[in-house]
């Protein structure tokens, strides 16, 4: 266990090296130092665990599993709220740290894909991958309110009303879409929260 590693994270280090192999535990080690950088508010350790809660949920529905959860592992390892391009650069640090393979090209790709969250219908790692990213928008409303004061902390050098134009047209894009997300078992259980959720969102945004 490194200094950037905390005790408290042991059991994910643990998830890591049965999910890559016991060679990958420094990658696991770089991984977690990552997700724990000072800046970050929103897309910390807390949300790993949350996506890969949320996979286990949703167990079954992907065709390489593995891949899904390394994936997510990765899907924001590299995080500038500045940036344009983190799931790029995450997609890149899988390429570099993951051994040669059909895998790793999957990670890579499934990395990417959580730029958009709009898989192919017949993309079943990836309708898994980004439902669970995206449960966050399902939460209880008190979770859902400090994931949104998360976001917003993580973009404190915006000015506020910038902000505010730049969320209401994400929310007012997601609430567009035919669905929020892909798997039945999202759809039947969360999708109705997260719309209320973002709804109760944006009018706070725009009153």
């Amino acid at each position: 266990m490194t200094a950037d590693t905390p005790a408290r994270d042991d059991d994910l280090l643990a998830r890591f090296t049965a999910l890559a192999g016991p060679g990958a535990r420094a990658v696991g080690e770089e991984l977690l130092a990552r997700w724990g950088e000072p800046h970050r508010r929103y897309h910390t350790v807390a949300h790993l665990r949350a996506v890969l809660g949320r996979l286990d949920e949703l167990a079954g529905y992907a065709e390489d599993e593995t891949a899904v959860r390394l994936a997510a592992w990765f899907h924001d390892a590299v995080y500038d709220p500045s940036a344009p391009d983190n799931e790029e650069q995450s997609a890149r640090l899988a390429e570099r740290l993951l051994p040669p393979g059909a895998r790793r090209e999957e990670v890579a790709r499934l990395v990417r894909l959580t730029a958009t969250h709009d898989p192919a219908d017949d993309d079943a790692n990836g309708a898994a991958l980004c439902d669970a990213d995206l449960a966050v928008l399902a939460s209880p409303p008190a979770r859902y309110a400090a994931y949104a004061a998360e976001v917003r902390q993580e973009y404190g050098f915006v000015p506020d009303e910038d902000f505010r134009t730049g969320r209401a047209t994400v929310l007012r894009h997601l609430l567009t879409m035919p669905h929020l997300f892909r798997t039945p078992h999202a759809r039947e259980h969360w999708e109705p929260t997260a719309r209320f959720n973002l709804h109760a969102e944006l009018e706070l945004l725009t009153t």
